[in-house]
């Protein structure tokens, strides 16, 4: 298992900027979310790359910024649409593969789009394979606006899709949904590859670790029973912290949480 730390954690600043703060920081792993087209340039993609050598950052996932656009270009029945984004998304793949990232983050469809289970599948099956091609693992995250809100959902395309698929766990939008995070757990299973992570209580379901309710040892001993190899990234938003020093405090005690499940003991 292994601890870190999204970009999207400093947005609205600039993601090379945003990297350069955490990597000078200490933090040791972390998440990509790509702004804008502009970030998928190779030039960019190279300077990034470089950038996570210079300070011996792991790059583990990259999210994307056409998350909001995943409903109509995926989930619509204009196929031309299907296959302008499928060529698309090779952008972000190669992104990956020149930072080393093999986790992209894939919301799918909004919730009331009116797509059966086997129509979801049919189209998540074709990015996972165009994903597989580039080495790349493409796992449907959970977020409380879209079909994967419900942990009923996960379980059944979970089965449906069989060794085809791969899930994010997001704590927050499980909370937001309604749901206990613990219950995704429980209908993704080995599947779980990555989890966003952060506190939760009576203040709010995006929290930094320690100013919520969330169990963080109960939770971090069911994940390295089904994904010992899993990574977590610390994901909040940035309202919700009062600067980079309070961020970084919450990546080391997140660090600290996940020792006894890191394979070597330390990240």
């Amino acid at each position: 298992m292994i601890a870190g730390v999204s970009t999207a954690c400093l947005y609205p600043k600039p993601l090379e900027e945003s990297l350069y703060d955490l990597a000078v920081n200490g933090v040791s792993c972390v998440e990509i979310f790509i702004n804008t087209h502009y970030e998928l340039k190779k030039s960019f993609a190279d300077s990034t790359a470089q950038l996570l050598k210079r300070f011996d950052v792991k790059c583990v996932s990259v999210h994307p910024f056409t998350c909001e656009m995943e409903t109509m270009m995926f989930f619509s029945d204009y196929e031309r649409r299907m296959d302008d984004i499928l060529e698309y998304y090779k952008l972000y793949f190669s992104f990956m593969n020149t930072v080393g990232a093999d986790v992209f983050v894939f919301h799918g469809g909004k919730t009331g789009s009116g797509k059966n289970r086997d129509f979801y599948c049919e189209r998540y099956s074709r990015l996972w394979r165009l994903g597989r091609e580039f080495g790349i693992k493409v796992a449907v995250e959970n977020v409380s606006r879209c079909q994967s809100a419900s942990s009923s959902f996960i379980r059944d395309i979970s089965h449906m899709l069989g060794n085809e698929f791969a899930f994010v766990l997001d704590t927050k939008q499980a909370v937001r949904a309604g749901e206990n995070p613990f219950s995704f757990l429980e209908s993704a299973g080995k599947s779980t590859v990555h989890v966003h992570i952060s506190d939760s209580g009576e203040f709010g379901d995006c929290l930094p670790i320690g100013k919520g309710r969330f169990r963080f040892r109960q939770f971090f001993e069911k994940l390295n029973s089904f994904s010992p190899q899993c990574s977590v990234v610390l994901e909040l938003y940035r309202s919700g912290f009062g600067g980079i020093s309070e961020l970084i405090s919450g990546y080391n005690i997140l660090e600290k949480m996940i020792e006894p499940y890191s394979k070597e003991g330390k990240i």
